[in-house]
């Protein structure tokens, strides 16, 4: 019988590494969403509109795309759960950005239940969920993850074994603790040179060309000086989540993360100032003059 995977959470990122693999992975592909236009998308592209429920007695391995690891837990061990005895799942791969410590809590509770689990959660942007460029940091068993690896290559360029259950998403929330507040410091440098009186797309053109370019001004250098930071990109919502995650992470380590934390604060009052769906290079409105 062939293997059904299965794939939980098609948003904004998961539509387009969910059409991905279905395209390469030539086996069938079941989706599931609260949303029923996210799959139908994807069902008129040849995948099987599905159910969590359903795919509790269909598919074998099931990925998740999912905004916290409250929605995991959920989806996993609910009301109406993805794994339960006699069911068919036998892998989960949680690709969302998750909480290290509830994600090892979760790994140890479905081995009880006799299924694996491996963490992989994906940077990189939206573009390069839609074009199979992401990079996937993964944690777990290395025989689990060399089983999986051909599936997790249909959806990014670069799949990196990083260790046991819960490094993938170390690894993972580190790269945006660095992403986030090296944004931060893009929009300081742009409300201050803006103060005084140069123009800030001229900055960033000019940072490109020297010691201060990065991947984070080439992805945001655009909308920071437009001043254009729309709704359904990274949101400042789930930029403060993540930075939530990375100080839970030093806490427990007992470092002392000033600039992350700053980077956090920033994000909260965006926040609160009602920017939280908006891309989260909003912060630079909190920090230019009025």
């Amino acid at each position: 019988m062939s293997t059904v995977l299965g794939f939980v959470g098609v948003g904004v990122m998961g539509e387009g590494m969910c059409r991905n693999l279905l395209q390469k992975c030539g086996l069938p592909v079941h989706v599931a969403d609260v949303q029923a236009e996210n799959v139908a998308r994807l069902a008129a592209q040849g995948a099987v509109a599905s159910s969590v429920r359903a795919l509790r007695e269909t598919a074998h391995t099931v990925f998740l795309s999912l905004p916290s690891i409250d929605q995991v837990e959920e989806v996993c061990l609910g009301a109406d759960p993805l794994v339960a005895p006699g069911g068919t799942v036998k892998t989960v791969v949680d690709m969302s950005t998750s909480d290290v410590p509830r994600t090892r809590a979760l790994a140890e509770r479905l081995a009880a239940l006799g299924v694996r689990f491996l963490d992989a959660p994906v940077a990189r942007s939206r573009e390069a969920a839609n074009n199979g460029t992401l990079l996937i940091t993964v944690g777990g068993p290395a025989d689990l993850f060399e089983s999986v690896a051909p599936w997790l290559r249909c959806m990014g360029s670069d799949v990196m074994h990083c260790g046991d259950v819960g490094a993938g998403q170390v690894v993972k929330i580190m790269n945006n603790m660095v992403l986030l507040s090296t944004v931060n410091a893009l929009a300081e440098a742009m409300a201050i040179a803006e103060a005084a009186g140069v123009d800030k797309a001229l900055l960033a053109s000019v940072l490109r060309l020297g010691s201060a370019d990065s991947f984070a001004l080439k992805l945001t250098g655009e909308r920071l000086a437009t001043d254009v930071f729309p709704e359904k990109l990274f949101p400042a919502a789930y930029a403060l989540k993540d930075l939530k995650l990375a100080l839970g992470l030093a806490q427990a380590s007992g470092i002392t993360a000033t600039v992350a934390q700053a980077t956090a604060t920033l994000l909260d009052a965006a926040c609160a100032r009602g920017y939280a769906m908006n891309y989260y290079p909003v912060i630079y409105r909190l920090l230019r003059k009025e």
